[in-house]
């Protein structure tokens, strides 16, 4: 298992140490239906007579009953009970329809049942979260899940209504997302409550963290994700096997984040497998020796680390606390023109070949517009745009740009051919260590990890968990 850090759950860590704001969760809960769904057992039987005893049906009822609509008994079967909370099939169909829609595949067959048991794994780590939340008087206000189910639904453009629609319509619902949204609030309250609290970072732990930091600059940094299996010698053929599944789903396409939430059984699952910006003396040897030779976005087959296996996904690289040319604002305007339908790369040709002399000769920002109207294009104006931002094919373009250059066109004829032109340009300010608050908290925030991941252990441990 890789080196814990503190994680910005919106994604970045700068110079391997986020802000205060960034409260990582060690351990995401999984989604059920909010509340307990009785368990619908089959019914007695009415007794239909007993001549014996000389008693009679007193309902009449006939014995070849004719039943209408179909009955299914898997809607509200108990596939789990957890200290008397049960968990039904459809709670686990919900969270794994949610999941297979946010993958964006179709999952059959084996790796399907896998993925279920998972999700049944996490949803029952939910509910012990849940549940000693509330034996410690933890509350979580309705009015709160609510906000922050609107704001989730905001960042999908939907108000909470059509959110949930949407939901409904990808086999999930909302109880599903609130039930994770209660679990995720009550579990972080009572860490804040019982395990915050007991944590301490020394003052000199804070400054050999800054010392070592200062002298490192300029070593390189990877930002990386992980997926990490665990195995032990009598289960590490399985362990593997199970590896080189996921793997196989990542090469067809499967988002590396939904198969982390599901399958790492690391504590970073609960943001997606995002490890953050490490060195590669702190990762296991196995993986230093393979990250230099990595390119961003390339996945990693499963590599044997102690205690199991890791899939590595790298998302980025820079050089400690060296300012990156591609963290520059830049100021752009983009002009784009386009094509009508059937028309063929070879016809558009020609004019693809005076839009590209134009925009190369317009001398600056100030003819953008004139170019624009020359080939019936339009143009849009963009503020605060990091070249790291840009299809890394753009990013080397852009940084060799001078003020008033534009780029070669790119695009395609069916979505329209563009070229984006250098307005401005804030080049980075040379980066200091990380400031004595900001891995304090870090320091911290590692502490409380690994006492919730403890906690939560314990938890699992003590439970009375019934499978159906």
């Amino acid at each position: 298992m890789l080196p814990r850090g503190k994680r910005d759950l919106t994604g970045g860590i700068e110079n391997g140490v986020i802000s205060k704001k960034a409260m990582f969760k060690p351990r995401l809960a999984a989604l059920c239906l909010a509340g307990a769904i009785a368990l619908i057992g089959p019914g007695h039987a009415f007794a239909q007579g007993d001549d014996e005893a000389g008693v009679t049906n007193p309902l009449n009822l006939p014995n070849d009953v004719q039943v209408f609509g179909k009955f299914d008994p898997t809607i509200r079967k108990a596939t789990a009970i957890v200290n008397g909370f049960i968990i039904t099939d459809t709670d686990v169909d919900q969270r794994l329809n949610l999941v297979l829609a946010a993958n964006g595949q179709q999952v059959a067959g084996e790796e399907k049942d896998r993925l279920r048991l998972q999700v049944l794994r996490n949803l029952i780590d939910e509910t012990l979260e849940i549940q000693e939340a509330k034996s410690n008087d933890v509350d979580v206000p309705q009015a709160d899940i609510d906000s922050t189910f609107q704001r989730v639904a905001g960042q999908f453009k939907y108000t909470p209504d059509q959110f949930a629609s949407f939901l409904k319509s990808k086999g999930s619902s909302a109880a599903s997302i609130k039930r994770q949204i209660t679990g995720e609030m009550a579990w972080q309250r009572l860490l804040d409550r019982k395990v915050q609290p007991f944590i301490n970072v020394g003052d000199d732990e804070v400054k050999q963290v800054i010392a070592r930091l200062n002298a490192s600059k300029g070593a390189k940094e990877y930002h990386v994700g992980e997926i990490f299996i665990s195995s032990t010698p009598a289960t590490d053929a399985q362990a593997h096997e199970n590896a080189d599944k996921v793997f196989e789903q990542l090469k067809k396409g499967g988002s590396f984040v939904a198969y982390a939430r599901q399958y790492s059984e690391a504590s970073t699952a609960a943001v997606g497998g995002d490890l953050g910006w490490v060195r590669s003396e702190q990762l296991p040897d196995a993986i230093a020796q393979v990250l230099p030779q990595m390119q961003n976005g390339s996945v990693t087959p499963p590599i044997q680390v102690p205690g199991g296996y890791s899939i590595i996904a790298l998302q980025d690289q820079r050089q400690v606390l060296t300012s990156d040319p591609r963290d520059a604002l830049l100021s752009l305007k983009q002009i784009t023109i386009s094509f009508p339908p059937g028309t063929t790369q070879e016809t558009a040709g020609p004019r693809v070949a005076a839009f590209a002399e134009a925009t190369q000769k317009m001398g600056g920002c100030g003819a953008a517009k004139d170019v624009a109207a020359k080939f019936d294009g339009n143009m849009v104006e963009n503020d605060n745009i990091k070249i790291r931002d840009l299809p890394p094919a753009l990013q080397e373009q852009m940084a060799a740009l001078s003020i008033g250059q534009s780029t070669t066109p790119f695009g395609s004829v069916q979505d329209g051919v563009r070229v984006l032109v250098l307005c401005g340009r804030d080049d980075p300010q040379t980066a200091n260590a990380p400031s004595f608050d900001a891995i304090y908290n870090q320091m911290e925030q590692e502490r409380v990890d690994l006492r919730a991941r403890r906690y939560l252990r314990d938890l699992r441990r003590d439970a009375v968990i019934e499978y159906r």
